[in-house]
């Protein structure tokens, strides 16, 4: 189940292939678990920001799911969304504080400041 704006990552040499586009701009990780009501309304919202957002269903990708916690030192939540650059995480959100405009107000601010911490 890939939108038009998703890219699934499925294993952790995909996962460092997307984020390898973060040294340039800001790249968005969205955690998806495809058996969760919460996470199914983030998708939906999810597949409304215009730039591309790497999708992990951590089902079908638990190994990429834990490097994900293990790498940024999160705590590992679905829905989760982060947004990283550089291989630093910039800004993250869960749950139902997933959404298409807090995600786009974060990238406003990370590419106004070059930076954002929430």
């Amino acid at each position: 189940m890939t939108s038009k704006g998703f890219q699934e990552i499925r294993d952790v040499d995909a996962l460092d292939s997307f984020l390898q586009q973060s040294n340039e701009s800001p790249a968005i990780l969205f955690k998806h678990s495809n058996t969760c009501g919460i996470s199914a309304r983030a998708h939906r919202q999810m597949a409304e920001v215009e730039q591309p957002v790497g999708i992990v269903t951590v089902q079908n990708a638990r190994a990429v799911s834990e490097e994900i916690v293990r790498r940024f030192g999160l705590s590992h939540e679905t829905p989760q969304v982060l947004i990283v650059r550089g291989g630093e995480l910039l800004w993250d959100a869960s749950h139902n504080n997933v959404s298409a405009p807090a995600v786009e107000a974060a990238l406003e601010k990370v590419n106004e400041d070059g930076k954002l911490k929430a």
